[in-house]
């Protein structure tokens, strides 16, 4: 099945607002795509709406996103100073310094020179193999996906709720290979002017494809319900 075909299954089952994504880490040329300066939030808002990108160290312009998505080591000495300062009283998005610290260090490691470049582009559009889809969607959406990723296995994936959006959106599942939910943080939400009811919805490709063949078995797909008699209240 090719990314087009899963991509249109998925705006057609789940009738999503916004295009699903295909995240790739590659070191391999990628031809289409804008290079240009930009956030890593920002492209993941635009790319919902049909654009592509290629994002390297030269056009990552967040000191954040560039270090959680690996093309800067993490900081250390008085980089980490500011940026500990920033969080906690610039942005206040954490009470104090070990707060900040507890949020860096109880989640999987940043992507720490993992790859030369990031690819963000509809999945529709996907040039090469993507590492994940990241869904932007409503709650319902997220429960009826959820479902359908955990039907054939049963297992609850590990979750990271709190963190930067590339952080949680992308990166958790990167390296951690776990499906997750995440709302991001409230300053890339904000500035990047997410919808109110948008969750991140971040799925590993390689579980994209049972997700797929779930959905004419499972009633958060295409299944019809069937009540047992005995169940059926008179």
């Amino acid at each position: 099945m090719s990314y087009k075909e899963q991509a249109e299954i998925f705006k057609t089952t789940f009738d999503l607002k916004y295009e699903p994504m295909a995240i790739s880490f590659t070191n391999d040329e990628v031809s289409e795509g804008r290079y240009e300066k930009t956030s890593i939030c920002k492209a993941m808002k635009l790319a919902s709406q049909g654009e592509s990108f290629i994002i390297d160290q030269e056009v990552s312009i967040c000191p954040g996103g560039s270090q959680f998505c690996g093309f800067n080591e993490p900081h250390s000495g008085p980089k980490k100073r500011r940026v500990q300062n920033f969080l906690t009283r610039g942005e206040k998005l954490t009470s104090s310094i070990v707060t900040f610290e507890r949020m860096t260090k109880t989640g999987v490691p940043f992507a720490t020179d993992l790859a030369d470049k990031i690819v963000i582009t509809p999945l529709e559009k996907a040039e090469i193999r993507p590492d994940m889809i990241l869904f932007l969607a409503n709650a319902e959406q997220v429960c009826r996906l959820i479902t359908l990723d955990t039907y054939w296995d049963g297992l609850s994936p590990k979750q990271q709720l709190i963190g930067a959006l590339c952080y949680s959106a992308i990166v958790h599942t990167i390296m951690s290979g776990n499906t997750n939910i995440t709302m991001g943080d409230w300053t890339a939400r904000s500035h990047q002017g997410f919808e109110k009811d948008v969750i991140f919805l971040s799925v590993p490709y390689e579980r994209v494809h049972n997700l797929i063949a779930a959905i004419p078995y499972c009633s958060a797909g295409d299944a019809e319900t069937v009540i047992p008699e005995e169940f059926r209240s008179d």
